[in-house]
């Protein structure tokens, strides 16, 4: 702020602007308009006012040419910051798309932006020729830029920019979005793949089964077989028979 040097002491010289959004009789009333304090020391500036339902009061500095607003509903302002984007690099033609832009110190909160290949879109795209073929929604609260459908014009490089009332931030990065269509080709050629490989696996189990591949695997190869042979016939008189068996 701006101070001159008095008696060992520097004034203070503030004024206060009260913006009051209202119709009627109404009144401002500042008791002091003129504060004279020592540099570093706290002071407290007073305004009152009447007539007024929904007021809205900003406390603004002037310096020569240069007005800054220091608060704002009883809130320190801080300017903008850069704000960053979320941008998808490819949209499918047809389908939705949505990009965000936000920064986070702005106070009073920031209203956004957006610039197509560095022209500034309108809210509504059919009030401009420029944007008439594209189907958008912007809504400058929350930054939100979502197309819907995406359309071939939509291909371009997108930023953003923040502004409040006490500053208009810088512009983001610019990021291009392509608007692509959608490759029915490659569709096509993955499920043509699929019903190949499906149909070689059918035919390979087929196949072992007409081989017997499957049975044989069932019985196995580590079975024993048993032979029985008849006892030879003996001559009268003996009185012993063998059974011999064959393994």
């Amino acid at each position: 702020m701006g101070t001159k040097a008095k008696a060992g002491k520097k004034q203070l010289r503030l004024f206060i602007f009260a913006i009051l959004c209202s119709l009627g009789r109404s009144k401002v009333y500042i008791p002091e308009p003129e504060v004279k304090v020592a540099e570093n020391n706290p002071v407290t500036l007073s305004c009152s006012y009447t007539g007024f339902s929904s007021p809205r009061v900003e406390w603004k500095f002037v310096r020569g040419d240069t007005t800054s607003l220091v608060c704002y509903n009883n809130k320190i302002t801080v300017p903008p910051s850069k704000p960053t984007v979320n941008i998808p690099s490819s949209a499918t033609i047809g389908n939705r798309a949505v990009l965000t832009c936000s920064e986070s110190d702005g106070s009073p909160p920031s209203e956004y932006y957006w610039f197509k290949d560095g022209v500034q879109m309108p809210t509504d795209p059919k009030t401009s020729r420029a944007f008439s073929n594209s189907s958008y929604v912007l809504d400058s609260k929350s930054g939100e830029l979502v197309f819907e459908p995406v359309s071939a014009s939509d291909t371009g490089e997108y930023s953003c920019q923040a502004q409040n009332e006490v500053k208009i931030s810088e512009r983001s990065d610019a990021v291009r979005m392509e608007a692509v269509e959608l490759n029915v080709g490659g569709i096509v050629a993955a499920v043509l793949v699929t019903l190949i490989l499906l149909g070689a696996l059918i035919f390979g189990i087929w196949f072992a089964y007409s081989r017997g591949y499957f049975d044989r695997a069932k019985k196995g190869t580590s079975s024993k077989k048993v032979i029985y042979s008849q006892p030879s016939a003996r001559s009268e008189g003996e009185f012993k028979q063998t059974s011999s068996f064959l393994v």
